[in-house]
């Protein structure tokens, strides 16, 4: 079946048989690969997506969102967050999300694996709660599984990114 996604501020076709997972579509279909296979249950947060029906991002389990579903919504992967300031022009490149600036100055990252997932997390956990508590910082990361431990750095990052 066909498909329309919106997909990092624009609009893209795909060809897959309903109920595709859109981690698989994303990556296989897209070539957009921030989103990492991890469990494929939902509950480690590698592939962590922003999905937006209009009431404001939510992060979600591209695994378990099948395409159909993806369709009726804005998809903002790992990729689409930086704002593209006119790359490609010389002396022009993107713009990273602050949550992403965040991470980075932070040093919240280790292997990487998790890192989009994380980042996702905390970019929808600031569109709700721009200046969230430890607590809300906590249980927005609690998702996502780290097998490196950076959750210290990940939440100083965020703190870090709602300043």
């Amino acid at each position: 079946m066909k498909y329309r996604l919106r997909v990092n501020g624009g609009t893209r076709e795909v060809d897959v048989p309903r109920g595709t997972p859109l981690l698989e579509v994303l990556r296989d279909d897209l070539t957009l690969t921030g989103a990492r296979y991890g469990c494929g249950r939902g509950q480690c947060g590698a592939c962590f997506v922003l999905a937006d029906s209009g009431r404001g991002p939510r992060a979600v389990a591209s695994c378990l969102m099948a395409v159909d579903q993806a369709a009726t919504v804005q998809i903002t992967t790992i990729e689409g967050l930086a704002h593209d300031a006119g790359a490609g022009a010389p002396g022009r490149e993107a713009t990273l999300h602050p949550v992403q600036e965040a991470f980075a100055a932070e040093d919240a990252m280790q292997c990487g694996y998790c890192t989009s997932g994380m980042v996702i997390s905390a970019a929808a956990l600031l569109a709700s709660s721009p200046k969230p508590s430890d607590a809300e910082i906590r249980d927005a990361l609690a998702p996502n599984l780290c097998r490196c431990g950076v959750y210290t750095r990940a939440i100083r990052a965020v703190k870090r990114a709602a300043g």
